[in-house]
């Protein structure tokens, strides 16, 4: 295997890198980092890591001098930082800590704590860099602590402070929200907590911009492992007692929807049929709000994606996912209006949602209740987001309301004298530009409303 071999986004680390074999992701081990993998993989905390669901498991495909092959368990679906509720970025900042501790109580050390070195996979925040880990040196500071509040405790406060917004930085900051960046803009109140003050202002003021090289504590150049674990408890114990205030538009939209109790269930009983008809294992759930519609299918599911813009409702999506154990089920937060883009050197260290979800190939796309926001709040054309489905959808389930459901109505009176210029929103326009790239299934009109439902195939 040669370096040429390399995914996109496997550069930057020595000790090896990943790439793609026939559709498998594979890593490659270099002899730099023999050592510390031998000794690793006979440690039974690493073991146990792996049987506990905390580091991604893999199994060994070859050695030789030149390098060590091994294939980790594949993830269907990877996502980012920046698509994290804040729940989900604190599940994974408490994860990289407490993976930390344990390292430590055994003699190692993580080398780094990026955010990008967890995904949230089957149910729960999972650990995938397998070479993250170094030996432990005596008295020697964390070298990943300033990557570690650069990239979770920084962007957490600052959801926090500013507006669940700020976790979106990440996908502007790859290598993480710079510190000085995130001590300004915190309120001037954090000042006077001692321990913000002590991980956010002063380590701020030590910070140089062209030198990161992330080495450690900048006021210690030696620090005891008690000490060092003392850190990791004020930081873990900091982190999980986090809240934010819940408060949107969309995060109890079931419960203030216009729908009545049986035309609610009916249409809950239509995609479930069309579900089974199809005999769907993979869906993605596009504006799904909390999951409510992909848990009343009956079918059984291999895996769920259901994205929505709202955080509020991605984070109580996610806490159901925590509370019931459904590993089915991936929340996360997506912006239909603006995906995900492709980000990084040369725009291939991270892919974007289309490319991900292209690559996933779901076996039905969902689309409740969301053509009307794409139509006349983004002001998207039919043909348009007719396309965008059609990129990766086999099968679409697509709901729309007509224009004299309330909530179309709503939005037409926000557009003011230029509501004239949406009479194109009407139901045969809407179907003869879907026609273009799907062919109909099936249409139902819900008793006692103003929702049609469609069931497309991708022409």
């Amino acid at each position: 295997m040669t370096s040429s071999s390399r995914h996109s986004s496997s550069f930057r680390d020595p000790s090896g890198f990943i790439f793609v074999d026939q559709g498998i992701i594979k890593r490659s081990i270099s002899p730099l980092y023999f050592k510390q993998y031998n000794a690793l993989k006979t440690t039974d905390f690493y073991k146990k890591l792996q049987h506990a669901g905390l580091l991604i498991s893999h199994k060994e495909l070859s050695v030789s001098k030149e390098e060590i092959i091994i294939e980790p368990e594949q993830v269907s679906f990877i996502n980012y930082p920046y698509e994290w509720s804040f729940n989900q970025y604190k599940e994974a900042a408490l994860l990289t800590l407490k993976i930390q501790k344990f390292a430590l109580e055994n003699g190692f050390s993580l080398k780094d704590a990026s955010a990008f070195n967890v995904t949230f996979y089957k149910g729960k925040m999972i650990f995938i860099d397998t070479l993250s880990f170094d030996f432990y040196q005596d008295n020697s500071p964390w070298r990943a602590y300033k990557q570690f509040i650069s990239h979770f405790f920084g962007p957490l406060l600052l959801a926090k402070y500013n507006g669940l917004e700020s976790l979106k930085l990440m996908n502007s900051f790859i290598d993480g929200v710079p510190i000085k960046m995130v001590a300004s803009m915190l309120p001037f109140k954090t000042k006077l907590n001692p321990f913000l003050y002590s991980n956010i202002h002063l380590l701020a003021k030590f910070e140089d911009k062209h030198n990161e090289d992330y080495k450690g504590n900048s006021k210690a150049s030696s620090l005891s492992k008690k000490a060092q674990l003392n850190i990791i408890k004020g930081l873990y114990d900091f982190i999980k007692k986090m809240s934010i205030e819940r408060s949107s538009e969309w995060g109890n939209y079931y419960d203030k929807t216009n729908y009545a109790n049986d035309a609610f269930d009916q249409k809950a009983s239509i995609i479930d049929g069309w579900i089974n008809n199809l005999d769907a294992k993979t869906v993605i759930d596009v504006g799904g709000n909390d999951g409510t519609f992909v848990r009343k299918i009956k079918q059984e599911l291999k895996e769920a994606l259901v994205c929505d813009i709202d955080y509020n409702a991605v984070d109580a999506n996610h806490k159901y996912v925590k509370q019931h154990k459904e590993s089915y089920m991936l929340p996360f937060v997506f912006d239909v209006l603006n995906p995900s883009a492709n980000i990084g050197f040369n725009n291939k260290e991270r892919d974007s949602f289309l490319k991900r979800i292209e690559a996933y190939e779901p076996d039905v796309t969902m689309a409740l209740a969301v053509i009307h926001h794409m139509t006349l709040s983004g002001n998207i054309p039919f043909e348009m987001s007719a396309e965008f489905f059609s990129k990766f959808s086999k099968h679409l389930i697509i709901e729309f309301p007509k224009r004299n459901d309330s909530w179309v109505q709503r939005l037409l009176n926000t557009k003011g004298e230029f509501k004239a210029h949406f009479d194109f929103y009407n139901i045969n326009n809407f179907e003869s530009s879907y026609s273009n790239y799907f062919q109909l299934i099936e249409k139902v009109s819900i008793d006692n409303s103003e929702r049609v439902m469609y069931a497309y195939k991708a022409l």
